[in-house]
C-alpha cells in the first residue's frame, strides 16, 4: 500500500485529471477495503485456483512446443505474453459488458464514481478470477516460464492502476501504443459504454473499432443501475438471484 500511495498520490496532485478531486474523496474507505481484501485474501485464492487448473491442463500442449517457447529470448517471450493477454482480455472484457451473468460481477468495478489509483482495486473476486484466468492460464499452459509471467503480470498490474489514476499526463502519439488514463477513463463514463476495452495497449480497440478518446475528461463516472454501496453487500449481491437480494433489502427495511 505504501509503495503505491507514494508512487501515485504525488502524481495525482501534480498532474490531476480532475483538479478538485481530493485524495480522501467519497467512498475511499470502500476502495481501501477492496485493496486490502485483494492483497490479503482474494489474490491467494485466485492464484491457487489457477494453479489447480494449470496442473491438469499442461499436458494439452505438446512438450516440444513448450520447450520451443522456453528457448526464445526473454524479451520476445514478454512481447508474446503481453500480445496474447491483450487479445484475450480485450474480447473477454467486451463479453463482460455484453453477457448479463458476467456483468453482474464486472459492474462492481464500474460502480466507482471517482477515478484514482485506489479505485482500480474495486473488483469482485469472481471478476478477478475471470480476468486473471484469461490472461494467465493460456500462457501457463503454453509453457511460458514463470519468471517471464511474473514480470509481465507485475507490470500489467501497475499499469492497470495507472490508467485508472486521476492523472492527465500527455504523452502524445505514444498513448495509442501503451495507453493512458485519459483513454481508460472514458471506458468508465457514466453516460454509457464508450469502448476502450483494452488492458494495456489501445491497439486492440483501434483494430476492432472501439477506440474512443475525446480531448476532455468525462463529466461523471459510475453506473446508472442501482447497486449496494458497502463492501460486503457488493460481494454478496452478484452471487445471489435478484429476487433473493430484493427480499434481503425488504427485511432490512422492516
Amino acid at each position: 500500500f505504501g509503495f503505491l500511495a507514494i508512487l501515485f498520490v504525488p502524481m495525482e496532485k501534480v498532474f490531476p485529471a480532475k483538479m478538485k478531486q481530493k485524495t480522501f474523496r467519497p467512498h475511499w474507505a470502500l476502495d481501501l477495503s477492496y485493496f486490502l481484501g485483494k492483497y490479503l485474501i482474494w489474490n491467494g485464492i485466485v492464484l491457487w485456483s489457477l494453479s489447480a487448473f494449470n496442473d491438469g491442463l499442461t499436458s494439452i500442449i505438446p512438450l516440444g512446443f513448450q520447450e520451443w517457447i522456453q528457448s526464445q529470448p526473454w524479451w520476445l517471450q514478454a512481447i508474446e505474453v503481453i500480445a496474447i493477454g491483450d487479445l484475450l482480455l480485450y474480447w473477454g472484457h467486451r463479453l463482460q459488458h455484453k453477457i448479463p451473468f458476467l456483468w453482474r460481477f464486472h459492474k462492481v468495478h464500474h460502480s466507482a464514481e471517482h477515478m484514482d489509483w485506489l479505485a482500480a482495486h474495486r473488483e469482485h473476486p469472481v471478476d478477478a478470477l475471470y480476468s486473471i484466468g484469461l490472461v494467465s492460464l493460456p500462457v501457463f499452459i503454453m509453457g511460458f516460464p514463470l519468471e517471464t509471467l511474473a514480470v509481465v503480470v507485475g507490470f500489467r498490474s501497475v499499469w492497470v492502476i495507472y490508467i485508472h489514476s486521476n492523472v492527465r499526463l500527455p504523452i502524445g502519439p505514444l498513448k495509442y501504443i501503451i495507453g493512458a488514463p485519459e483513454i481508460h477513463h472514458w471506458h468508465h463514463d457514466l453516460e454509457g459504454d464508450s469502448g476502450n476495452y483494452s488492458n494495456i495497449s489501445p491497439l486492440m480497440d483501434i483494430l476492432f473499432g472501439t477506440f474512443y478518446c475525446p480531448d476532455k475528461e468525462p463529466e461523471r463516472f459510475g453506473i446508472k443501475e442501482e447497486h449496494p454501496d458497502t463492501y460486503i453487500d457488493q460481494l454478496i449481491e452478484p452471487m445471489i438471484p435478484k429476487k433473493t437480494w430484493e427480499e434481503i433489502k425488504e427485511k432490512r427495511r422492516a
